[in-house]
């Protein structure tokens, strides 16, 4: 490149970064997340909840120094979100966050032994901690959930966001949702953020717990299914708005559409319609040829 090209080039990028740094002023002060930072942060908070994370790493660390590390790069985190507030948010939000983590254990706990007991294929509650994608999004869910109602902004939406990612379900944090939540396969599930979910529901792939309309005015207002104990949402579900009710012990079956109640002890399973027709193909001495 010749001197005056050279020339020409670093004025071009001066250029391009002053515009920049002008649209990069709209956005204010930042937080400093990134989804990198959060995958760590839930692979530090799992090797305190699960053994089986602790075990996997070989750093023979106490679970006590386990703790301090998941203080520390928590605080990391939650500091920034509180500038501007009370002196001292941050810490109350991290001993709060770290006192809420053996309940939370022990609601995924059940939440692996319900994916245990609905699935015949797992063959232990450490196979599911290890393997199952739906565990470890109602894991996130769980830890999200618990920041959600201490009003930590920007973080638990977060959570979810990285567990989405990763598992292909999208559980937003601000769901209610019961004990003994067991998701199988998890892809292509979604629960909206007003949803509320009893207890022992079983929900299997493709299912959408969705809001009927998705107007800014629907904001404080609620738009998802409520969702009674014990029941089970088979593949490819849709149940739509907040005045939605399906009643407890109900089965749903895959590919309805549900934008209406449903009492409880319901069975609603999709009928195919009657122009459906299923014609043979070719025999195969004729494909051959």
């Amino acid at each position: 490149m010749t001197p005056k090209n050279q020339s020409a080039s670093a004025s071009s990028f001066d250029d391009i970064a002053a515009r920049l740094k002008n649209h990069h002023e709209k956005y204010g002060d930042l937080s400093g997340m990134s989804l990198g930072k959060i995958g760590n942060l839930l692979k530090k908070t799992a090797a305190v909840m699960f053994p089986h994370y602790a075990v996997a790493e070989e750093d023979d660390l106490s679970l006590e120094e386990r703790l301090r590390v998941l203080e520390d790069s928590f605080y990391d985190l939650v500091d920034p979100l509180c500038r501007g507030k009370d002196v001292g948010c941050a810490r109350l939000l991290v001993h709060g966050f770290l006192s809420d983590l053996p309940d939370i254990a022990d609601l995924c706990y059940l939440d692996a032994q319900a994916l245990v007991a609905g699935d015949p294929a797992a063959q232990s509650i450490e196979e599911v901690i290890l393997c199952y994608p739906g565990f470890y999004a109602v894991v996130a869910y769980r830890l999200a959930h618990a920041l959600h109602k201490r009003s930590v902004p920007l973080l638990p939406r977060m959570i979810t966001e990285y567990a989405h990612q990763k598992t292909g379900a999208d559980i937003h944090p601000g769901a209610q949702i019961g004990h003994s939540l067991a998701i199988d396969h998890a892809t292509g599930v979604v629960i909206g953020e007003t949803a509320v979910l009893g207890n022992n529901v079983k929900i299997y792939q493709g299912v959408t717990l969705g809001g009927l309309r998705v107007d800014p005015d629907q904001r404080s207002k609620k738009r998802h299914p409520t969702i009674g104990d014990n029941v089970v949402i088979y593949a490819g579900a849709t149940i739509l708005g907040g005045e939605t009710i399906v009643g407890h012990n109900s089965v749903i079956g895959g590919n309805v559409w549900i934008t209406r109640s449903v009492p409880a002890w319901s069975r609603v399973m999709f009928r195919p319609a009657d122009t459906d027709e299923i014609v043979p193909m070719r025999s195969k001495k004729a494909v051959e040829r």
